[in-house]
């Protein structure tokens, strides 16, 4: 965006919309949940404020810090909050901005822009659900300081002295009294910080764990480019240098960045105002309509489509894509189920346009590159068509047409899929256990024979030819890929059980590999569970206790006098060693049962983390197994 840095920043600039009275009682309205999810958010809100100062052309670095007791600090070298007497609140501004809710410089006092937060209720919100906050503010040669608990201020706003610095520094407590634990994970804090950097190029952001002595500093000049780069970097790319394409049109500005890899699924992350909108839009409808069209003009103006063919189709031409999109606009309209998608409908036209121009010029003058990708595109093209002669004979076809489901699919009663269940089973051993032992009502039984296909190396077509994946397909009634459609899947759970070995855990990857890439919507939506057969069977005399981790034993042991003879322990190394009844009692009885839900918190790091595990590059997974292996609790050999 244009920076105007004559524009001032006072407390004239800061509308007030309402108070803070819900933000405690109902703090999942706010931040989401009180889980680790909503901790987190507490984190991205205060950085957000610092970036919009970014964005607005007035802060180039932010530090973040997590305290030894969990605490954070968040400091940057933006403006500084206003401190100022409020016009309307008669009190200072600062005050005004941590303890009412909706005040800030978003809501069209002309403090920024362009905005990141979604609500403006970042400071604020933070504020009421932390047990301490302090806030020091440094502009115009004064430093400032004000004390809050649980956002009420206990302090008034004080000066503390002179300094030649500007910016604004919080530090916040999250109040135990609201979230269920207290424990910030470095790991998930550094995968949005580098996310944001990468967005907003230029700018430097450090995070620093004070509990364990560990920094990263996160800078990419290259901006989203650096970010194509990174997300290939564990793959074989088709073109060195990234495409990228930047525009501003109607006070948008419009930043694209795409590589090809030699995989067969495309990655498109879309940001509006660095908001992940996993929801997608009108800026990737755009972007998607003028990417098809600018590869079709390309083709049959230099005659690599003849005049009677059809055109390549958007699915072929991003086959292997990977893609960042970031627009940055003054009022985004967010839609949807999470608010994550943009709605904006003069969008998609300036997307549409500004990729169009790009995409083609860049074709015209790179044609070696150009030639590679179409020649991928036009392979795309050849075993789509395949693959959709494939995918008929596992597409759910209307019961007037009375398809038959999987042979061995052992199907439940009930035809109500809200209740229904189906349990993928490693092997026929267990598979016929498991028959035996469900509950007909309401649990279907589907076992898998071997090591499914790893689809990741795999074309479509290819992947419809395997016998085992045709019947997960078939049996879910759901369709595969672009045809998936969540609201026909016939089970609410899927639930895929395996030996508790090394073989048992790589089949469960290759399963939720190919749920990720062909079915997403399935992990997304919270469909896909993991069972938790026992490890150990404990017998002393007739009586019989089972254990689900080591520690469980030795807890069991001792509660029935482990140096007892009489005491025999049994450790499970496949399921097929429990008869129906044991596997009823311990993994498939609801009332009893421990099942894990697979989610997908960050589909960014999901990718990265299939690709690494499931791709043709070994060196990332050594790296990534030499880096994890401390972490390994449990290894059967």
């Amino acid at each position: 965006m244009p920076q105007d840095n004559n524009q001032t920043y006072d407390e004239s600039q800061i509308q007030v919309l309402e108070g803070l009275e819900a933000v405690r009682k109902r703090p999942g309205m706010y931040i989401g949940s009180t889980s680790s999810r909503g901790l987190h958010h507490l984190v991205y809100e205060i950085v957000d404020n610092s970036i919009d100062e970014a964005l607005a052309g007035f802060c180039d670095e932010i530090s973040v810090f997590i305290n030894d007791d969990n605490s954070i600090t968040v400091e940057d070298n933006g403006r500084g909050m206003p401190v100022g007497i409020h016009h309307k609140m008669k009190k200072p501004t600062v005050e005004v901005i941590m303890t009412i809710l909706h005040a800030g410089g978003k809501f069209g006092g002309g403090g920024y822009k362009v905005s990141g937060g979604l609500h403006g209720v970042g400071a604020s919100v933070v504020n009421a659900l932390s047990e301490l906050c302090i806030v020091e503010v440094e502009r115009e040669g004064k430093k400032w300081r004000q004390e809050y608990e649980r956002g009420i201020a206990v302090t008034p706003l004080e000066n503390i002295g002179l300094t030649d610095k500007h910016g604004t520094k919080i530090y916040f407590k999250p109040d135990s009294e609201i979230f269920e634990e207290i424990d910030f994970d470095y790991n998930t804090l550094a995968q949005r910080l580098k996310e944001l950097s990468f967005l907003n190029k230029g700018i430097k952001i450090t995070l620093t764990d004070k509990r364990y002595d560990k920094s990263e500093e996160f800078h990419y000049e290259g901006g989203i480019k650096s970010f194509v780069k990174y997300l290939n970097r564990n793959k074989q790319v088709l073109h060195s240098e990234p495409i990228y394409i930047e525009g501003e049109k109607e006070e948008c500005t419009l930043e694209i960045s795409i590589q090809y890899n030699d995989t067969y699924t495309e990655n498109i992350f879309a940001f509006a105002n660095n908001i992940n909108t996993i929801e997608g839009g009108t800026h990737l409808a755009g972007f998607k309509a003028a990417l098809t069209r600018a590869f079709n003009d390309y083709c049959k103006k230099f005659g690599h489509l003849k005049e009677n063919d059809k055109n390549l189709s958007g699915e072929d031409i991003r086959e292997g894509l990977t893609a960042i999109i970031s627009i940055k606009l003054i009022n985004p309209q967010f839609e949807g189920q999470t608010k994550t998608k943009l709605g904006n409908s003069e969008i998609r036209g300036i997307v549409d346009s500004i990729v169009y121009d790009g995409v083609s010029t860049f074709l015209e003058e790179n044609p070696q590159v150009s030639k590679t990708i179409l020649e991928k595109a036009l392979m795309a093209s050849r075993a789509r068509e395949a693959a959709r002669k494939a995918r008929e004979l596992t597409r759910r076809k209307s019961v007037l047409e009375n398809t038959a489901l999987p042979g061995k699919l052992a199907d439940c009663s009930s035809k109500d899929p809200s209740e229904c269940e189906i349990y993928l089973v490693e092997g026929d051993s267990a598979g016929g256990s498991a028959k035996q032992g469900r509950d007909r009502r309401f649990q279907a039984i589907l076992p898998l024979r071997g090591k499914i296909m790893n689809v990741e190396k795999q074309r479509l077509d290819k992947i419809l030819g395997y016998q085992e994946i045709r019947a997960m397909i078939t049996a879910f009634g759901a369709g595969i890929g672009k045809d998936f459609e969540i609201e026909k899947i016939r089970y609410n759970k899927i639930i895929i059980m395996t030996d508790a070995d090394v073989d048992g855990a790589h089949i469960r990857t290759l399963i939720l590999t190919f749920f990720y890439r062909y079915m997403k919507d399935l992990v997304e939506k919270g469909h896909v569970y993991i069972a938790q057969p026992p490890l150990y069977k404990i017998s002393k005399g007739k009586k019989e206790q089972y254990s689900y981790s080591d520690k469980e034993l030795q807890d069991i042991i001792e509660n029935i006098g482990g140096k007892d003879d009489k005491v025999q322990i049994q450790r499970y190394k496949g399921l097929g060693e429990m008869d129906a009844e044991q596997l009823w009692e311990t993994t498939m009885n609801p009332e009893k049962r421990t099942l894990l839900q697979v989610t997908v918190e960050d589909a960014i790091a999901a990718d990265e983390i299939f690709t690494i595990l499931m791709g043709d590059k070994v060196e990332p997974r050594r790296e990534f197994i030499e880096e994890n292996a401390k972490n390994v609790v449990n290894l059967d050999i």
